[in-house]
């Protein structure tokens, strides 16, 4: 397995990319990381880089959870790849981090930064990782939802714009929505597109305070719409103090989320469905390819539209957030950047949408992503039932992604 691991190694030294003058890891297991049985010892290696080359003297610091509940923690130093050998007896996942540390015991540094950790992973039984029940009257609830965002005119303000692009037209879009927050985004069209010819694709923003972005197109429609309904285009400041006063924890207040009704993704997930009906009222648009798409949140909305809409025939999702926001509290599992667990939370959860989508769906995760759970993104791939490909990367964070990390691929 060293061997193996040398060879791997010599590869990396001889890629192409460089990153001078910095520390990083590359870590891998000795073998696929979705494949392991129970009891079965899986063995980590991890190798610290500076320049593309192995590095020593360094104090190495790592830490192994698991959705077992088992911690255990070590040390060593760099003169040769550290090799962790832990195993599982349960359905789950394992978190190695590892971290570097000069001879102060100071965290590495890469500038003014901290040099990134290896935090990767490996799984048991993956088929046998299941979700909490989802609400009883779930359909019943968005069917009560959809009612009432019809009885809102699908009013439209559209104020034409620059993109950057001369073939294509753009408007910053303002389309009347339940609960008072417009869908608000960058609508870009081709010029002189004829009647019912164009696919269309529909974009959308993970956590935070930004405007939306102009997406041009030469030969589709898109629409890309913030998180909120507020306005696009705006100075810093206006983001910033949104971030500070109104939206200010945005989604994690539990009295609001003890209902469904209050939770703040019921309105975000009726700008969602809106934002689809307005495309889908475009007259450029073919009838038949929509398209959804985004990040993190904007993953977790886009699973939702597809769940909601089955108009949806493609749906992109990268480390989709809110997927299994039980699994903590229901099912003692490693917990994620998630609000705090209600029972109303259920009717939010994108593994629940995930079992209504009918379009092609790709999602894109991390191994060692903490913010959204490698059993989570499991728990939403078990739940769908459409043409699906998961993409697990060893080494991946929610926003690190190590290099040249090996990727394993699941599909339905």
């Amino acid at each position: 397995m060293l061997r193996k691991f040398g060879l791997t190694l010599c590869l990396l030294l001889a890629a192409s990319w460089t990153m001078a003058g910095e520390f990083y890891f590359y870590g891998e297991t000795d073998k696929n990381p979705l494949e392991y049985k129970p009891g079965e010892e899986m063995v980590f290696t991890v190798q610290l880089l500076e320049d593309g080359k192995p590095v020593s003297g360094k104090t190495l610091k790592w830490t192994r959870r698991g959705d077992d509940g088992q911690t255990v923690s070590g040390e060593a130093v760099s003169d040769e790849p550290l090799v962790v050998k832990t195993s599982m007896e349960t359905p789950g996942f394992v978190h190695l981090n590892v971290t570097g540390f000069d001879a102060e015991k100071k965290p590495l540094k890469n500038g003014e930064k901290n040099a990134p950790s290896f935090d990767g992973g490996a799984g048991v039984r993956l088929s046998e990782i299941q979700g909490w029940p989802e609400p009883a009257d779930f359909d019943a609830y968005w069917n009560g939802q959809k009612a009432k965002l019809a009885e809102v005119p699908m009013t439209v303000e559209k104020v034409e714009v620059d993109c950057g692009n001369p073939n294509v037209r753009c408007w910053d879009v303002k389309v009347a929505c339940w609960g008072g927050a417009p869908v608000s985004g960058y609508l870009c069209i081709p010029k002189d597109a004829a009647a019912k010819s164009l696919p269309a694709s529909v974009s959308y923003h993970g956590y935070g305070f930004s405007g939306a972005n102009k997406r041009p197109s030469g030969n589709s429609i898109t629409f890309d719409i913030n998180a909120h309904g507020f306005l696009n285009g705006q100075p810093k400041e206006y983001y910033d103090n949104l971030s500070k006063t109104t939206l200010k924890g945005y989604a994690f207040h539990k009295q609001e989320n003890e209902k469904p009704e209050t939770a703040y993704f019921n309105g975000m997930f009726l700008r969602v469905i809106r934002s689809l009906q307005f495309v889908k009222s475009l007259p450029e648009w073919n009838g038949k390819d929509l398209s959804v798409s985004g990040g993190s949140q904007g993953g977790l909305q886009c699973l939702a539209a597809a769940g909601l809409d089955t108009d949806v025939t493609a749906c992109h999702a990268v480390v989709p957030w809110c997927c299994d926001l039980s699994g903590k509290a229901k099912q003692n599992r490693l917990g994620g950047w998630f609000p705090e667990w209600t029972d109303a939370l259920g009717y939010f959860d994108a593994a629940n949408h995930a079992k209504r989508i009918r379009g092609k769906t790709t999602i894109t995760v991390g191994l060692g992503d903490y913010v959204c759970p490698p059993s989570s993104e499991i728990v939403l791939f078990n739940n769908l039932k459409c043409e699906v490909n998961l993409t697990f990367f060893q080494g991946k964070t929610h926003g690190y992604n190590m290099p040249n990390a090996k990727s394993y691929m699941l599909k339905k």
